[in-house]
């Protein structure tokens, strides 16, 4: 889609609008987004499962993970809730802006627990994995989030972590984090079913306090067009280090060292079941035991 086409004619903005006007400066903005896009593309890697890499993660594993329970305290529950083997469809709560810190340490303690050579894969959007510095994701088993990678996952028996809530839960105001919003998404349920795997919900809190989310931005990213070049719906506003105001995050923080607690539930067959009675089955038991973890901590940052 060219740019005239999203956001107006080539003469930009109204009728008599003045060169420097706000729809010149929305042209610019737009220009300036497509641009990115582009280049935000080319840097995607095309996605390989076989990029995972066990050796690596032997290497890095123990240092990775002294550093995440350290920095981030980090409490993973229910692990031996999780098939030891087989394929097996894992469903969070996303939280943290697009370093997602849940995610790391649920990915440690995962590797941790069943040995670097079980297959695991996590879904992720194109843009986190663009992003420079994060190369190791893909040798943790991160993938691009598309539909064929996680059946293409699921065929070739591991275990795969998705977000069905993506940009749109992990932007939400830092004051809505006890809350699971997946944006009525239920794509998730269809896979477990399609493929017929067990259904296991993980729930974590404290990624919403590693930066002060105020605003997902929906409304900006729609004028900006964001959604048809990036899959993104929302623009974020946070507080972080070292930024300040951190408009968009696209270029990561530092997070705060929030205490990380994870809790993985009892899986769910959602097999012969109604789409929607699972959907709602499942968002409920999640929602319970994330209210009961948010009910634990006594103070932001600290858990």
């Amino acid at each position: 889609m060219s740019t005239s086409t999203a956001y107006g004619s080539s003469n930009g903005g109204a009728p008599g609008e003045s060169p420097g006007g706000p729809g010149s400066l929305v042209q610019i903005a737009g220009r300036l987004i497509a641009a990115i896009a582009e280049e935000a593309q080319r840097r995607v890697p095309s996605a390989d499962l076989d990029e995972r890499d066990p050796d690596y993660i032997r290497e890095t594993l123990p240092g990775l993970w002294m550093l995440a329970s350290l920095y981030f305290r980090a409490d993973v529950r229910g692990l031996q809730n999780i098939p030891e083997e087989g394929p097996v469809l894992l469903v969070g709560n996303h939280s943290g802006g697009n370093l997602t810190p849940d995610t790391h340490v649920f990915t440690l303690a995962f590797s941790t627990y069943f040995g670097v050579e079980r297959k695991f894969h996590q879904l992720a959007h194109n843009l986190v994995l663009s992003m420079p510095g994060l190369s190791m994701l893909r040798k943790y088993g991160t993938v691009a989030a598309t539909p064929e990678n996680a059946q293409r996952a699921l065929d070739a028996g591991a275990a795969l972590l998705v977000y069905p809530g993506g940009d749109y839960e992990v932007h939400r105001p830092s004051w809505e984090s006890g809350r699971v919003d997946f944006g009525g998404r239920k794509g998730f349920i269809r896979l477990a079913k399609e493929k017929k795997v067990p259904l296991v919900p993980v729930v974590a809190i404290g990624g919403q306090e590693t930066a002060l989310f105020l605003s997902r931005g929906e409304r900006i990213a729609k004028l900006l067009g964001l959604d048809r070049m990036f899959r993104l719906k929302v623009l974020p506003v946070s507080l972080a280090l070292p930024w300040g105001l951190n408009v968009g995050d696209m270029l990561g923080h530092i997070p705060l060292p929030a205490k990380i607690t994870i809790q993985v539930l009892e899986p769910i067959d959602v097999s012969r079941m109604d789409v929607d009675k699972a959907y709602e089955l499942v968002t409920g038991q999640m929602q319970t035991a994330l209210t009961g973890l948010a009910e634990e901590r006594s103070l932001p940052v600290l858990g």
